[in-house]
């Protein structure tokens, strides 16, 4: 079951880690002068997403409705995250690839293909939606239904059953 200290802990955590993510899209653009700068924050960026989804994934093991044996109830409650989470992960990463590609060697020119800049606009809408949702998601995983036996967990478990 997870402790107050540690639910507070493991949010504070997981919300360092979103205003990290927040702030490298705010403001890596600034940086292009520096390529191996901007590289090393697009690569501290893609592994706090990963983190993100480490450890919302070890929340959902935490949970007593997946220790139940209730996986599908918890995975469809919070399906969108966990698609949202994969799309924006895949998404940051083609932009950081693409970014790299076209501006290691000419950083001095301001370099946007009709592609990258679609790109551009397409993961940082879908960054909005993750942050509400990841945000949505890890506060509601801190409800105590979730590590208690109830009546709520009962009825779902005979739903199922049956």
């Amino acid at each position: 079951m997870l402790q107050t200290s540690n639910y507070s802990l493991v949010l504070s955590l997981q919300f360092l880690l979103l205003i990290y993510d927040l702030f490298v899209n705010s403001f890596s653009e600034l940086l292009r002068m520096a390529p191996v700068i901007q590289l090393v924050l697009f690569i501290i960026q893609d592994i706090a997403i990963l983190f993100n989804v480490i450890i919302l994934f070890l929340m959902f093991f935490n949970t007593f409705v997946f220790q139940a044996g209730l996986v599908s109830l918890l995975f469809h409650k919070f399906k969108g995250t966990i698609i949202l989470s994969a799309v924006y992960l895949a998404l940051s990463i083609a932009f950081h690839i693409w970014v790299m590609n076209l501006r290691w060697k000419s950083n001095s020119l301001f370099i946007w293909t009709d592609g990258l800049l679609a790109l551009f606009v397409f993961q940082r809408l879908v960054a909005v939606l993750y942050y509400y949702f990841y945000k949505r998601t890890a506060v509601c995983l801190g409800d105590p239904r979730f590590y208690e036996d109830s009546l709520w967990l009962r009825k779902e478990f005979s739903r199922v059953r049956s």
